[in-house]
């Protein structure tokens, strides 16, 4: 399966804010002031692995 150019500019844009939003998670799970920001980031980290997955799909 060969990428188009938009398809590699769309996964390495997600992979990017996956790799920002893994550093988020780590941070948010040492610092426990706000019990609702672990579940988020992980919910927003599931939804980008599914895009990415998505769009290599394609």
């Amino acid at each position: 399966m060969a990428l188009n150019k938009k398809q590699k500019k769309q996964l390495d844009v997600e992979r990017k804010k996956l790799s920002k939003l893994q550093q988020v998670l780590t941070s948010a799970r040492k610092q426990t002031d706000e019990p609702d920001e672990v579940a988020r980031v992980e919910r927003e980290i599931d939804a980008c692995r599914k895009r990415i997955e998505d769009i290599q799909d394609e």
